[in-house]
């Protein structure tokens, strides 16, 4: 999502079929082929990881990437990867920002490759960012929601502590209840700070919008 309107969507509530693919995908690995260039991507990745010898945090979707910064400024004793699919989003970093952090890497990768990649080499998060996906509201689009993608369960797997967030209260409720059908007990809040993690947050904030978010530790 681009710009800071409200979510529309003709879905009332929880998706109806949300528990019923939840458990599908976690009764059924993922299986398809990993892509050769997120195959690469997570090879370089790796490299980087081993190299900073420190505990890692993942901001999956951090388009433009201030959040990223933010968290590389926060953590500095983590090594922070930031993964977006959009190479024109992680360009737009690198025109707006003139410094880099040591500890903060950029990897343009699809994440439902790099999450089962990471999965599949033992990384263990201690953090794990997830900041206003974007929610596809229309009813249809349900499994394009990270929540009810095949994916989910490596997400799970990568552990850490989870924070997920958006300005469409349904997407963090059904995150919620997917949790739960996990056996992952969480609640919904209303999210505020002083200050805000990214360009999302400023535009929803400015336009009066509430933000919405889940957070819980992941023992897996």
């Amino acid at each position: 999502m681009a710009n800071s309107r409200v979510v529309t969507s003709s879905q009332v509530g929880i998706h109806e079929r949300l528990e019923e693919i939840v458990r599908r995908n976690l009764d059924h690995p993922f299986k398809k082929p990993i892509a050769e260039h997120t195959q690469a991507a997570f090879d370089r990745a790796e490299a980087w990881f081993e190299s900073q010898h420190k505990p890692l945090i993942f901001d999956s979707c951090c388009g433009v990437g201030e959040s990223s910064r933010v968290i590389a400024q926060r953590y500095p004793d983590h090594a922070v990867i930031a993964l977006d699919r959009s190479e024109a989003r992680l360009d737009k970093h690198q025109r707006c920002f003139d410094d880099a952090f040591e500890n903060l890497l950029f990897v343009r990768a699809d994440l439902m490759d790099f999450w089962r990649l990471a999965e599949q080499a033992g990384w263990q998060l201690d953090y794990h960012f997830l900041l206003y996906p974007n929610p596809y509201p229309k009813p249809g689009q349900l499994q394009r929601r990270w929540h009810a993608s095949p994916v989910f369960s490596s997400l799970l797997k990568l552990g850490g502590e989870l924070c997920v967030r958006s300005n469409w209260k349904t997407y963090i409720e059904e995150f919620a209840t997917a949790l739960r059908v996990a056996g992952i007990q969480t609640e919904v809040e209303e999210y505020r700070a002083a200050e805000p993690m990214s360009a999302f947050e400023r535009k929803y904030w400015a336009s009066g919008q509430p933000s919405w978010q889940c957070a819980v530790h992941l023992a897996m």
